[in-house]
């Protein structure tokens, strides 16, 4: 930009959009950056700029004395960005808000670093992202020993799945009861699956 009378290479950013909220109060949004600073913002309201730094200023004058320019932008702030939110809230409502109940699968393998079994607690297929699973031993849920938690993975369909590892030894299975414990939104209450030594098969 000229105002800055600088021959090297440089970034110019424009962000704008609109949010409605619950209360239904509604806003709308312009601003610019230079070489990641604040440079310029469009009140919408008012239809003003404010310069975020003086090089701005002559950017703000050229910019409000463009009337046709600046009936233009902030017409689509005040209408056609609202009108383009509420289609998209619409449209993507009953994705947004559905709900797929997970599946849950134990599957038991011997442990690689021990004498005991690894049981992989597999929950898989459910939405939205958001999930608690919990390796529970005669009902009392066992913290971070002897457990392993992966990430949250996405899945082809949209659907998440993730995997807990409990690693059991020959005397605990022996002495006590597991189960893995999923709670979701999808479901009215937790889902509680046991594990017993033939659920599925070693490997």
């Amino acid at each position: 930009m000229r105002c800055f009378n600088k021959r090297s290479v440089h970034s110019y950013q424009d962000m704008g959009g609109c949010e409605l909220h619950d209360d239904g109060t509604r806003r709308a949004y312009s601003a610019h950056a230079y070489d990641g600073k604040d440079f310029i913002s469009l009140d919408v309201e008012t239809m003003t700029w404010t310069a975020a730094m003086p090089q701005a200023v002559f950017y703000k004058h050229k910019r409000e004395a463009d009337t046709a320019f600046q009936q233009t932008d902030v017409g689509f702030y005040q209408k056609e960005c609202f009108q383009s939110l509420k289609w998209y809230i619409q449209y993507g409502m009953e994705t947004l808000l559905r709900k797929v109940r997970p599946e849950v699968m134990l599957i038991q393998r011997k442990a690689r670093k021990s004498a005991g079994t690894d049981v992989i607690c597999h929950v898989t297929g459910f939405y939205p992202r958001e999930v608690e699973v919990n390796w529970v031993r005669d009902g009392e849920h066992l913290q971070e020993e002897g457990v392993w938690s992966g990430e949250v993975l996405p899945n082809g369909d949209g659907t998440y799945q993730l995997r807990k590892i409990l690693t059991v030894s020959p005397e605990e299975q022996k002495k006590h009861s597991y189960s893995c414990q999923v709670a979701h939104a999808s479901l009215d209450e937790k889902m509680d699956v046991k594990w017993g030594k033939r659920d599925r098969p070693w490997y």
